[in-house]
Order: structure tokens, then C-alpha cells, then sequence
């Protein structure tokens, strides 16, 4: 077989290589629960961005007015989670003045990656159209992935300033030769039109891409691919694997939220 042929569904596994692994979602939810109650009614939740199931995004708001809006995106190979299980990612964005949007969307197979982004345009519209001021989209993996897409020309969406994907999939066409592609259907003219690593970045919107230091080489790989397609900055954070690189987002104080929002 030769190496264009390679099938790398090993190089795209993350969780077998994290200690712990199976622990993580139950507690993200834990801690995305915790977060939420403490809120009270500054927690907007099940907001409707279309008629779809999954169509749905929570908007977290912080005490007084908000600076602008933050949203992020999450993450799961476009195959699992919701966004349910991310709230307490908002803590950092909360604790500097910014509101948080959290959507969900429509999962693979009953999607295909087009139709996700589509969504998630959706969703930022409408949440923007909640809060006043800047919007910085940020989002993790598969959710880096629509983060970034959401920064890209094509998209023309003018309200967003700033998008810091973080462990992007950022082309999509080493993903057709993994096993997952039996359920994301991407195909060659997908891959083209939905990896921001080959669109171009709009005008009027920066970016930032952050990528753990102990993440597989290919998620590396992806992660400077795309910083040098847009000739932006982009941040190795040292120690951080692909499960704990979004900790920070807690964080106010940290350097994964002054890149998110510092520069806005």
C-alpha cells in the first residue's frame, strides 16, 4: 500500500494515549452542571438558532453589561457531544466581562461537515444578535475546525473579529483516510471547501491557533498548518495534551484567554 493510501486512524486516536481518558467526559459535565447552577438566571439555555433538534445554543451572560461575546465551539470528531458539557469553559470569559455562547449541532452521519458549518454560522448570528460588541469564536478539535471556518472569507461574517481555534482539524483530507470517514462522508470537493488550512482568512478578523505540546503529531501538524496558511501567531502550550488543553478557558488570567480576547 503506499503512503498516499495509508490509512491513519491511528494517528487521529487521542483518547488511548491519555491517561484517564474514559473520566474526562463525566467530569466535564460535572463541572459544566456546577457552573450553570451558579448562575441563576444569567444562564439563557436551549435557545432556538433554527428548527433542528440539536439547533440550540445556551447564552451565559456576567454580572452587568457585557464587553462582547464569546462563543465556543465544541469538539468530538463532529460525531459526539453537545453543549451541555462545556459550560464551566465559560468561567474565564465570564470573570473578564464577556458573555458565552455554547451551541450545539447537527452530529455525523445525519450531517455532513457543510451542513455543520452552516449551522454554526447560524448560531454565531444569532447569538451575536443578543449581545452588543465583538464576537470571538474559539472552539476545540472538530469544534476548532468550525471555530476557524467561522473567520474564513466565504463565510463573509462581519461580526466576527477574532477566532482562536485550538487543536484544529484544519484540513480535512488526511480525515478521509481514517475509519471515522465512514460516517463524515467527506470527499475530495468537501475537503477542499471546508478545511480552512486551504480558504482564506477574512479581512477584519484575526486569529490565533493554540495546540497542546503533548498532542499527537498529526494534531500538531494540523495546528501549524494552519498557522502558516494565515501567517498568524500560534502557541505550543507545554504539557498540555489534547483532553486538558482547554482547561485554561476556566482561567481568566491565563494566556489562552488573553489570546482569545487581549487583542480585542
Amino acid at each position: 500500500m503506499g503512503a498516499d493510501r495509508k490509512n491513519l486512524s491511528a494517528e487521529y486516536a487521542v483518547g488511548i494515549h491519555i491517561a484517564g481518558s474514559a473520566e474526562f467526559p463525566a467530569k466535564w459535565l460535572r463541572q459544566a452542571r456546577g457552573l450553570v447552577a451558579g448562575l441563576g438566571a444569567r444562564a439563557e439555555l436551549g435557545l432556538a438558532y433554527g428548527p433542528g433538534e440539536r439547533q440550540r445554543f445556551d447564552l451565559l451572560r456576567p454580572e452587568g453589561a457585557a464587553r462582547g461575546l464569546m462563543v465556543f465551539v465544541h469538539g468530538g470528531y463532529w460525531l459526539a457531544f453537545g453543549r451541555e458539557s462545556w459550560s464551566h469553559l465559560a468561567a474565564g470569559a465570564l470573570s473578564r466581562g464577556w458573555a458565552c455562547a455554547l451551541p450545539s449541532y447537527t452530529l455525523a452521519p445525519d450531517a455532513r461537515i457543510s451542513q455543520i458549518t452552516a449551522e454554526l454560522a447560524a448560531a454565531v448570528q444569532a447569538a451575536s444578535s443578543k449581545v452588543a460588541g465583538p464576537v470571538v469564536v474559539c472552539g476545540h478539535s472538530a469544534g476548532g475546525h468550525l471555530a476557524a471556518r467561522m473567520g474564513c472569507a466565504d463565510l463573509g461574517l462581519a461580526a466576527v473579529r477574532r477566532v482562536v481555534p485550538i487543536s484544529p482539524l484544519a484540513d480535512l483530507g488526511p480525515l478521509m483516510r481514517t475509519g471515522m470517514n465512514s460516517d463524515l462522508k467527506i470527499d475530495a470537493a468537501e475537503a477542499v471547501r471546508e478545511s480552512p488550512a486551504r480558504l482564506a482568512l477574512r479581512a477584519g478578523c484575526s486569529a490565533h491557533v493554540w495546540v497542546g505540546g503533548q498532542e499527537r503529531p498529526a494534531f500538531l501538524w494540523q495546528a501549524r498548518t494552519l498557522s502558516e496558511a494565515w501567517a498568524c501567531e500560534w502557541t505550543v502550550a507545554s504539557g498540555r495534551h489534547h483532553f486538558d488543553v482547554i482547561d485554561d478557558l476556566a482561567d481568566p488570567d491565563s494566556a489562552l484567554m488573553g489570546a482569545c480576547l487581549d487583542a480585542l
